[in-house]
């Protein structure tokens, strides 16, 4: 049963009352209980005009004449190996934490699972985040799974749904994104896609970044004021400003961009149609011209007949077809 975080603040208290006024306070300064920040041992020594080391050893010692009453807190214990054996028995601490109990108890969640014999704490690494796991077994399992979906990407090099992903038979859903959550290189995005972290429509982290995930969802051309209102506190002349640079987008119309992606091809309408006409390799009508260009550019008809009229690239046939004109 789900523990409030007045219960969780009790058992906090119920364990800590059988501590000396000041092995109760270290350990209440060090782990930030009570609503305060966590201190060093530095800091806390300078309180108490002793080393570091010696608040250390009171933190040590407190914690062994804390053993006896952990029982005490046994029902808070199973409430959260039953929401951490929920995830397949490794949880990342910081979401671990905020599922808990939110912000207002992180702190005492920490102390207590710290306290309590059947959590372990993995540190924090190059490749995954700090976790909380039951089994070491289930460690293992969690980090080779990651190593096998970052494979996946690699060769793939697409985002995926977590349906399309390779989970074991006998891991729920739940469990297996867990599982993923504790590696630095993958990630999901708002739209439920998995992805490695550096993929821009996985995790963007710069406007333009921001834009080719808007254009993705989308799936449409649009223009950048539009583009700048779906990113969350963008300016529309910044937002201008990057799609412009960036060879992924592709300037469409006035001020619309889609993604070169789609099939969209740089430059000018006089390039677009000296492009289509190389294509066909043959003299094209201006109605044929014309179809194929508004496939590439949001453009008047008269912006196309306009620039077939220019000499200086493109000549009229006799039978009314244009074609290059030649050196």
């Amino acid at each position: 049963m789900r523990k409030t975080n007045q219960q969780i603040k009790n058992a906090c208290s119920k364990v800590l009352k059988n501590l000396s006024s000041k092995k109760k306070e270290v350990i209440t300064r060090r782990f930030g209980l009570g609503g305060r920040k966590n201190e060093t041992l530095e800091s806390i020594g300078k309180d108490f005009n002793v080393t570091r080391e010696r608040i250390r050893q009171i933190e040590k010692d407190g914690f062994l004449e804390l053993e006896p009453y952990v029982k005490k807190c046994q029902d808070i214990f199973d409430y959260f190996k039953e929401e951490i054996e929920k995830k397949g028995g490794v949880r990342r601490e910081d979401l671990f934490l905020s599922e808990l109990g939110k912000k207002e108890v992180e702190n005492e969640i920490y102390f207590l699972l710290t306290l309590a014999n059947d959590f372990e704490r993995f540190a924090e690494t190059d490749d995954h985040y700090a976790f909380w796991a039951i089994d070491e077994k289930k460690v293992d399992l969690a980090k080779k799974r990651g190593e096998l979906v970052i494979q996946k990407f690699e060769k793939t090099k697409k985002p995926l749904k977590l349906e399309e992903l390779e989970k074991p038979k006998d891991l729920s859903y739940e469990a297996f994104a867990s599982y993923l959550e504790i590696s630095k290189r993958i990630k999901n995005n708002s739209e439920g896609f998995w992805g490695l972290k550096e993929w821009p429509e996985i995790y963007p982290k710069t406007i333009k970044d921001k834009a080719y995930l808007v254009f993705k969802k989308t799936k449409e051309p649009l223009h950048f004021n539009k583009v700048a209102e779906l990113i969350d506190s963008a300016l529309p002349q910044t937002v201008h400003n990057e799609l412009i640079k960036d060879p992924r987008f592709v300037l469409v119309g006035r001020g619309i961009y889609a993604l070169k992606e789609w099939g969209y091809q740089e430059g000018l309408v006089k390039d677009v149609i000296l492009n289509i006409l190389k294509s066909a390799g043959k003299p094209l009508k201006k109605e044929e011209v014309l179809e194929k260009i508004l496939k590439q550019r949001l453009v008047k008809e008269n912006t196309v007949f306009l620039n077939l009229s220019n000499k200086k690239y493109f000549s009229r046939t006799s039978e009314g077809y244009y074609k290059i004109r030649e050196a």
